[in-house]
């Protein structure tokens, strides 16, 4: 039979294809087909909130081949992601291909391997319209709440603006926080440092932990001086020692969220460029003998679970590289969070053999390290804990207690494979101290009192938003990049590093929405709506009662909203600059014009001084692009220039020589007429052209010069301009149609 097999990604289609015989055609949708309207609401709330769904701009050839294979086809199989929107565009794809239902079947695999691929080709289904109504109300929903609030926004701040369920709630998160370094006051405290010697001469030190009554804070130097005097001169002593032996159990594989944190932190990837180079792994990379292979499962899941074909597979890996003490007894299994959705498993190898490092060659150097992230963290969930030796002993004088603590890995266990020794609190690098026991005395050999501050809280990064997005259950696998990448690119934040910093128009924006549309931003809401959306997804609600629900109460707030925030357009400060005017003495402050962000005085129009950004700093330094022909007329280098109609080579001594030459493309031909090359140019209405580089000889084709010479009277075959048909230079009557 004819089998055509539909995925949305060309590279997923590439892969695919190696997996299947004889029968089968692989082609890629390229996403969505269908979508709402971007003209209009596009959803009829008055009857059941029907989509209007329409076929995307752009996309009408590939439907119109999609269509063709399709009825071409015995059976379809629908084969895009296995989450809720791979099953709303298999959806579309049903709505779109014109052919009978019953020759539609859905299939998934949650890895693109041969064996997953034909697994999953012996047990096609149906569509399943609980997960695609699902996905149609997170969809109506984000419409909703966009385009009936975005307008809103427009009035009353700038135009531009958008608003959604999720986006706006991680920028107030963002808001909030950096509301609370700004209010932060720090609070004074003072640590007291002995260092000590042992008997044998061994150096180490403990800081002041309290009185022999319990644990004392040193809120002031005066505190921290009396400490200091009350010991002086007098003898230390240890009086407790406590060992104990730690297990530190691996963390378990990746979820989408726990990847871009630690692709956040270890790697300094956006979460953006993370599930890039994630979706590569997964669709599939040429890795050698065996042909494109998907390396990785798929990248969008909440769920910590695994395979038993791949935990026995991690098993013969560590059994292998390093010993049956190195893997436990049982086997490890790490409990989901509540309301994981555990559709597919969690975030790992495809293939355990295949190594980081046996493919290094085949891959990326971003591709190489996000799968030794992947790899690494996978085998180390199966291995035992680690073993880590810890020591604290009390030193005590004059009544004050002094506390030292070590650790030290006894027993590497998941170590060896994935060292998270930073993320823990073992203090692992300071190693054990030296060897004393109980009532043993030691030697003070100088006391040092030290001011601190209580620091302010951190700002988000991409990493740390998204564990806390994670922890108030807002968002999903899926929505967690897009929502990141929209607020930075609506202009509400902006980073600074790896730190996301909220902008005046977020700052603005944020209490807008607090004010009229509390219940959108309210983080319990958020967490509520995406509960009713799995609920939708396991059969539990009908969708159209939850957007019923919803827009109830959703228009009455528009109504109050319009009520009571009052006429006139809200003010957005502009974001001061480091620089000050040198006309009036103001501080400047960032605009921007249509060449891009500058400064500019406050006090304009009084004042119209304005200045690049960078103004005073060492700009980056540029490297020019040098021809390797040098000008015909003075003999100078030739640089890149951009101009009106393009890229050109011009002298570098302009304004004295103005001789400019085209940006020359060879055709790979040499011309017909003098020998020399033919090359690719383009004219101003942007028609590609062949001509040699003499201009002298003038020669000019609208093709590359056939190889063959006319058969009539052996003239030089070229091509008619805008048709496919070709003729003799010589004019002698001779004409041949080109390729259909």
């Amino acid at each position: 039979m004819n089998t055509l097999v539909i995925v949305e990604s060309p590279t997923k289609a590439h892969t695919i294809k190696g997996f299947l015989g004889k029968g089968y055609k692989v082609v890629a949708s390229k996403g969505h087909v269908r979508d709402l309207p971007k003209s209009k609401l596009g959803i009829d709330v008055e009857n059941g909130f029907a989509p209007q769904y329409i076929n995307i701009r752009g996309k009408g050839e590939l439907i119109k081949e999609l269509k063709k294979e399709a009825h071409s086809a015995d059976r379809i199989y629908l084969a895009a992601d296995p989450d809720r929107e791979g099953e709303a565009i298999s959806w579309h794809l049903a709505a779109v291909l014109g052919v009978p239902a019953d020759r539609i079947k859905r299939i998934t695999f949650n890895e693109i391997t041969k064996s997953a691929v034909k697994e999953a080709i012996k047990s096609p289904r149906e569509i399943n319209m609980d997960l695609v109504n699902s996905q149609q109300t997170r969809r109506i929903l984000d419409r909703l709440v966009g385009y009936k609030i975005s307008p809103f926004l427009w009035r009353k701040i700038k135009n531009g603006l958008s608003a959604g369920r999720v986006q706006s709630v991680a920028t107030r998160l963002i808001v909030e926080r950096e509301r609370e370094i700004q209010e932060f006051v720090p609070d004074e405290y003072w640590t007291v440092t002995a260092s000590l010697l042992t008997s044998e001469g061994e150096g180490f030190s403990a800081k002041y932990f309290g009185t022999t009554e319990g644990r004392k804070e040193l809120k002031c130097e005066s505190d921290a001086a009396a400490v200091v005097n009350a010991v002086s001169g007098q003898p230390f002593s240890v009086s407790k020692v406590k060992k104990s032996v730690k297990h530190r159990r691996p963390q378990p594989p990746f979820t989408t969220g726990t990847l871009q944190q630690e692709a956040n932190r270890r790697l300094s990837f956006q979460t953006q460029r993370t599930m890039m180079i994630a979706q590569e792994l997964y669709e599939g990379v040429n890795i050698g003998d065996r042909g494109a292979h998907g390396l990785i499962t798929y990248m969008r899941t909440d769920s910590l679970r695994v395979s038993d074909e791949a935990r026995a597979a991690a098993r013969d890996c560590i059994l292998a590289r390093y010993g049956e003490r190195f893997y436990p007894k049982t086997p490890n299994v790490f409990k989901m969070k509540k309301g994981a959705q555990d559709a597919h498993e969690a975030i790992r190898p495809s293939d355990p053999s295949i190594t980081p490092d046996m493919i290094k060659s085949r891959l990326s150097n971003d591709q190489y390290r996000l799968y030794k992230l992947i790899y690494d963290r996978f085998i180390a969930s199966q291995m035992v804990p680690a073993e880590i030796d810890t020591v604290s002993a009390d030193i005590v004088s004059a009544g004050n207690v002094f506390r030292a603590t070590g650790a030290r890995v006894k027993f590497q266990g998941y170590l060896a494979v994935y060292d998270d020794s930073d993320s823990g609190d073992d203090d692992i690098g300071r190693g054990l101290l030296p060897a004393f026991s109980e009532g043993d005395s030691v030697t003070c050999s100088g006391v040092l009192p030290e001011q601190h501050f209580t620091a302010p809280p951190s700002r988000f990064t991409e990493g740390s938003l998204v564990k806390m997005l994670e922890e108030k259950e807002i968002g999903r696998p899926s929505t967690l990049m897009p929502t990141i990448t929209t607020i930075i690119a609506r202009g509400y934040v902006r980073r600074e590093g790896k730190q996301l910093v909220p902008t005046e128009l977020g700052f603005v924006t944020t209490d807008l929405m607090v004010k009229a549309f509390s219940r959108i931003v309210d983080y319990n809401f958020t967490a509520k709506m995406e509960e009713n959306l799995d609920e939708i997804e396991s059969g539990e609600k009908d969708y159209r009662e939850v957007l019923d629900s919803f827009y109830r109460d959703f228009t009455a707030e528009l109504d109050n909203a319009e009520k009571t925030v009052g006429e006139g357009r809200i003010t957005v400060p502009a974001a001061k600059t480091d620089l000050i005017c040198e006309k009036c003495g103001a501080v400047m402050v960032e605009r921007t014009g249509r060449f891009g962000k500058f400064a500019a005085c406050p006090n304009y129009p009084k004042c119209k001084n304005t200045k690049p950004l960078d103004d005073g700093k060492e700009k980056p330094s540029v490297r020019e692009v040098v021809s390797e022909e040098k000008c015909p007329n003075c003999g100078g280098e030739m640089v890149l220039r951009k101009g009106a109609y393009g890229s050109f080579f011009a002298c570098r001594n302009y304004p004295e020589c103005k001789t400019t030459m085209p940006i020359l493309r060879d055709s790979g031909v040499v011309c017909p007429d003098c020998g020399k090359r033919i090359v690719v140019k383009t004219s101003r209405k942007k028609t590609v052209y062949y001509a040699c580089e003499d201009p002298k000889c003038g020669f000019i084709s609208w093709d590359i010069p056939q190889p063959r010479k006319c058969p009539a009277c052996g003239g030089i075959v070229l091509k008619k301009k805008n048709r496919n048909e070709y003729y003799c230079r010589n004019n002698c009557g001779w004409t041949e149609a080109g390729d259909k």
